[in-house]
């Protein structure tokens, strides 16, 4: 099948492909040399990962605490080349 690439890099995959992923809304994107591959990612209820992330001993507060580290004006380091 052949689909079109907008200006802004969107397609619209044909309804004949669509519909065997309508439980489907993220893809992985990769490419491998000309071709362009997409791998549905399962939508994966928050309750599931509330729980992993609880087996895990990550609690909302540590999520908080990489958040705001993340988006801190903090410049983290770099590695030179005899870090390496």
């Amino acid at each position: 099948m052949r689909v079109k690439k907008t200006t802004k890099n969107q397609i619209t995959l044909p309804n004949s492909v669509a519909t065997q992923f309508a439980a489907v809304s993220y893809f992985d994107v990769r490419s491998e040399g000309e071709t362009i591959v997409l791998t549905p990612i399962p939508n994966v209820p928050a309750a599931k990962i509330q729980m992993r992330l609880a087996r895990l001993g990550i609690h909302e507060q540590d999520i908080d605490e990489a958040l705001s580290w993340a988006r801190s004006s903090a410049q983290v380091p770099k590695k030179s080349a005899e870090d390496i």
